[in-house]
């Protein structure tokens, strides 16, 4: 049998006997409406804006670790060269991950040029298991930036760190010290907060971090008894304005596939999908750890609490 991968990353096998003829095809550069960027660009950056607490170096791969608080603080990023064959360093991912009590995982993409189609066969035909799936999209900053202004009844407060009123709108309730480390990383990050009728209650909340070029936006969480007014974009617009101000151009943000409240909104503000990103997980046999739950997602993307956790409508991963 022969294990084939598509562009999507699901692979498939089918009969060695009914293969006429065969190459590697490389990815197609996504299309897009915003700004040009390469897989690794995108990647390097949405690192450094989830950052884990704890990290080392496997040749070119990055482990990282934060206590299960979100899968992308949490898995390799295995963008270049192990320095190792593929076998010995799955079987180092999964020791370093099993010394820290936490299942093992390698982030991977597909679907735009630079990506790891050939590493997702790889890793299924070794038995590891795609549990999320995702996409990165990307789009231009300013007519996010542009959008009208909500009014003076939805006035958005930016602050540096994570007040306890945001983080009671947060989707993981019980926010560890850990998790506000990995919340508060980045190069330049804030966080926005539309006050609700009650005090101490917001209407809305969102993240962003800015670094160099890039705004990247998280967590966009809103009150279900308020959604359908505009509270996201209101947070996005203001979040935006920030971005621009500090000189940056282009947005990004990750969102799940069936998130289709999400992917409208980002729609309509001129986003579109770049490349989809992938979480493998060893097995169980040979992954250290036992833990589950659902991705983060504000109103986009993937990278969950691996301990637990929910997922929201507007929410950004």
């Amino acid at each position: 049998m022969l294990l084939i991968t598509r562009r999507s990353g699901e692979s498939v096998r089918i009969p060695e006997s009914a293969l006429v003829a065969g190459k590697v095809v490389p990815s197609a550069p996504a299309r897009r409406r915003g700004p040009a960027a390469s897989y690794e660009e995108l990647a390097r950056v949405a690192a450094r804006a989830w950052q884990p607490v704890e990290r080392e170096r496997l040749g070119e791969w990055e482990l990282r670790a934060a206590a299960g608080f979100t899968r992308r603080a949490n898995s390799v990023l295995p963008i270049g060269d192990p320095g190792v064959p593929l076998d010995d360093a799955l079987s180092l991912v999964r020791e370093w991950y099993a010394a820290r009590e936490l299942p093992a995982y390698v982030q991977t993409a597909t679907g735009a040029a630079g990506t790891q189609e050939l590493l997702c066969a790889e890793l299924e035909a070794r038995g590891w298991e795609r549990e999320v799936t995702a996409e990165m999209w990307i789009g231009a900053l300013a007519p996010i930036g542009d959008l009208p202004d909500p009014g003076p009844d939805r006035t958005v407060v930016l602050a540096r760190e994570a007040d306890e009123a945001w983080l009671g709108r947060y989707q993981r309730k019980g926010v560890s010290e850990v998790a506000l480390e990995v919340l508060g990383s980045g190069p330049s990050v804030w966080f926005a907060t539309v006050p609700g009728a009650e005090p101490g209650i917001p209407a809305a909340i969102g993240r962003c971090v800015i670094d160099g070029r890039w705004a990247g936006f998280a967590a966009v969480e809103v009150d279900p008894s308020l959604r359908r007014q505009g509270l996201a974009t209101t947070v996005m617009t203001a979040l935006a304005r920030r971005a621009l101000s500090e000189g940056a151009s282009a947005a990004w943000l990750q969102v799940e596939a069936d998130n289709a409240g999400a992917r409208a909104l980002y729609a309509g503000m001129g986003f579109a999908a770049h490349h989809a990103y992938h979480h493998y997980r060893g097995t169980q046999a040979t992954g250290g750890g036992s833990s589950t739950g659902a991705d983060e997602q504000v109103g986009h993307g993937s990278g969950g609490d691996i301990r637990g956790g929910a997922t929201e409508r507007y929410r950004s991963v």
